[in-house]
């Protein structure tokens, strides 16, 4: 398991080529590896967004993030997991959020992965202001809805 913030652009498909070529103790045991990449929009709440600061609270967002982790690996059977998350100032179609889930199977890897992505939404300690293309900025008081496994 691996989960790193990141204050400056990062290339996810770099990242996850050189982390599974790095964890040599996976080699062999995975069959599936499901992957998600959020990036940043230039629209929100129909207005036009031109940038965004993204804030978190160093410490306690790693914590948050590694106790979501272990709680997906308690659920499917991970083998392994990479979770990187920028923060900063971030321009529209830059990655903001990589989630990387291997396992045996597909079906876990995708439920795990998604997993993931939703608690990760809901519950870790980040911060986002928007700045409009109108100069205007404001902060963000919800996420975009999405489905947390194991919900209806």
């Amino acid at each position: 398991m691996n989960i790193k913030i990141y204050a400056k652009p990062f290339d996810p498909w770099a990242e996850i080529q050189a982390y599974q070529h790095s964890a040599q103790d996976m080699a062999g045991k995975f069959g599936a590896t499901s992957i998600f990449i959020g990036t940043m929009r230039d629209f929100n709440e129909g207005d036009d967004v031109k940038g965004m600061t993204l804030e978190h609270y160093p410490g306690m967002t790693e914590k948050q993030l590694a106790k979501i982790v272990a709680e997906a690996s308690q659920q499917w059977p991970v083998i392994d997991v990479l979770v990187l998350h920028r923060v900063g100032d971030i321009l529209p179609n830059e990655p903001i959020v990589l989630v990387a889930v291997w396992t045996s199977h597909r079906g876990d890897a995708f439920d795990a992965s998604r997993y993931i992505m939703e608690a990760l939404k809901s519950r870790a300690p980040f911060w986002k202001k928007e700045l409009l293309k109108s100069q205007a900025e404001r902060w963000l008081v919800k996420n975009t809805d999405g489905y947390l496994a194991g919900s209806s």
